[in-house]
């Protein structure tokens, strides 16, 4: 009896044993702009390839980045690069493994009234609201590459009401979520400006690690990468509603029409998949991109020195074309059917 029950649990080992537990924490609350992952976990992606994944929200008052530095979470989401190189410089050993937002979603935007239609009119506005953060971050790049002026900068409190009583001001705001309130507001979408179509190249949504979780938990976090991919392809181009449902569920402000506008611009601005991703796959990093950017923010002032700014990525987990083929028959369906 005991001989038949040893030989039940050694060939059938995932009754004994749960997959390896991930957490995964964002920079902020559920949205479409963390679409693939739900989607991975909507489609059990991550347990196809042995993992379970657990998702922690970022928002107001959480801090998940130093949960990544305590070991309290294994994966974070991080913003853009800025973060990163700093945190390097400043000898803490995390890395990008992953960037599924090819474009920062960082804007500036103009009245959709106002005769400034062009990137090169946005520094003859005055004021330009820009968030504290902003202005010692991509504004700093704005001022020096593009002539763009400190003393027409007031203060961005994520308050729209400044911007909309003022037809020649600016205003920072994120793709998804800043127009969309000015045109519920006025019923016009204002003019976008997206930084990333201008020269401000860094990746976003990256997927931060720390370098020991690396070495110890290597085939999980290839299974993470892997699946998210999948789930990316999935999110974009196939039925997004499962995804979408659990976003819901999660956050529960957020609605059908924010889901629908958000995904629309992910699409049409080419955040998720351009560029490098069109042959290489979602999530795609590149070392000469990171360096150029690197070169570009620490001429300004932006970040702080590196010795060597390889250390900041590693590119183990990337770049095997994974997800172009669910891509190729969610866009093309009937291809080949008549072959």
């Amino acid at each position: 009896m005991k001989k038949f029950i040893f030989l039940f649990i050694f060939l059938l080992p995932n009754l004994s044993f749960a997959n390896e537990k991930l957490i995964f924490a964002t920079n902020w609350v559920a949205q479409p702009e963390h679409g693939g992952f739900y989607q991975a976990i909507a489609d059990k992606e991550y347990e196809k390839c042995g993992i379970q994944v657990e998702i922690i929200q970022g928002g107001p008052g959480a801090n998940n980045r130093a949960k990544l530095i305590t070991g309290k979470i294994d994966l974070y989401m991080g913003g853009n690069l800025i973060q990163l190189i700093n945190s390097r410089a400043a000898n803490i050993p995390i890395k990008i493994i992953g960037a599924f937002f090819q474009k920062d979603p960082q804007i500036i935007m103009s009245h959709p009234y106002s005769d400034y239609k062009k990137w090169k009119d946005l520094k003859e506005l005055s004021p330009i609201y820009i968030s504290d953060l902003g202005l010692i971050t991509f504004f700093k790049w704005m001022e020096n590459e593009h002539g763009f002026s400190s003393e027409k900068r007031r203060p961005y409190s994520y308050n729209s009401a400044p911007f909309l009583a003022n037809v020649d001001s600016a205003q920072q705001g994120y793709l998804t979520s800043e127009p969309y309130v000015i045109e519920k507001e006025i019923g016009s979408e204002p003019n976008i400006f997206l930084l990333a179509d201008h020269g401000f190249e860094t990746y976003s949504s990256t997927i931060e690690v720390m370098e020991d979780t690396i070495v110890n938990k290597n085939d999980e976090i290839k299974c993470f990468i892997d699946a998210s991919i999948i789930g990316w392809n999935n999110y974009l181009y196939g039925d997004s509603k499962k995804a979408n449902d659990l976003i819901k569920f999660e956050n529960p402000e957020m609605t059908d029409d924010k889901i629908y506008y958000s995904i629309k611009n992910l699409k049409k601005y080419g955040i998720v998949d351009s560029g490098d991703t069109i042959e290489n796959g979602i999530g795609y990093i590149s070392l000469n991109r990171i360096r150029s950017f690197y070169d570009k923010m620490s001429k300004n002032g932006v970040v702080n020195e590196l010795m060597d700014i390889e250390e900041v990525f590693s590119n183990q987990f990337i770049g095997d074309s994974i997800g172009l083929d669910i891509k190729e028959k969610l866009l093309y369906p009937n291809e080949g059917l008549n072959e």
